[in-house]
């Protein structure tokens, strides 16, 4: 754990040197002990059970708006932020949907990860679905209960999980040639995550 800690405190230095924050060390010191405390604590021993979810990873996401939070930055700035000191992780993961974008069945693989996806959560128990809806051409899906809000709420947060329900959005805009991405509403400020990823297919008219 001392190890994963090292490596969230370096996200949080870079994240304050991106926010041009002045006794970066100090503050880094303060989210280090933040964090080693909340992953001794029960919550994080309840929010662990899901394996479907990376509880280290989301308590240290939590740990950071939480310092942000006391430095004064609003919920826009904190975003922001925290998505810059994740930016060589985004990048990579970027680079890699890009490249299935060039693929003529991007969609095909979309659907796949999205029935995968709902089959893990489903079984784990992380994230309740209402409606979960496979068609060839269409996936349509809404989500009542999702343990990341979960733990974002138990430490008053809820809307900064905006940060982990902007990762589709982010995702589908890099993957534009063959899939449609249409986000109706998500938890972080809505009653449900109502998603639709749709097939584009390009027609050919005849004058």
């Amino acid at each position: 754990m001392e190890k994963t800690i090292r490596k969230y405190c370096n996200v949080y230095r870079k994240a304050l040197l991106f926010r041009h924050c002045r006794e970066i060390e100090a503050k880094t010191a303060a989210y280090q002990s933040r964090l080693r405390k909340m992953y001794a604590s029960d919550g994080f021993k309840a929010h662990s059970v899901y394996p479907t979810t990376n509880a280290a990873h989301v308590y240290a996401v939590i740990a950071m708006c939480l310092e942000m939070k006391a430095l004064g930055l609003t919920d826009t700035e904190i975003i922001e932020t925290v998505n810059h000191g994740f930016a060589r992780r985004r990048s990579f993961f970027r680079r890699i949907i890009r490249a299935i974008d060039l693929l003529p069945n991007s969609f095909s693989i979309a659907k796949k990860w999205n029935i995968q996806d709902h089959d893990r959560r489903v079984k784990d128990g992380s994230l309740t679905y209402d409606r979960f809806d496979a068609g060839e051409d269409r996936i349509e899906y809404r989500i009542s209960r999702c343990v990341y809000i979960e733990m974002f709420e138990a430490y008053g947060i809820r809307g900064l999980c905006k940060i982990f329900c902007m990762t589709d959005t982010t995702s589908y805009e890099n993957l534009r040639r063959h899939v449609t991405f249409i986000r109706h509403s998500d938890l972080s400020d809505g009653d449900a995550c109502h998603d639709e990823i749709i097939r584009r297919r390009k027609f050919t008219f005849r004058e």
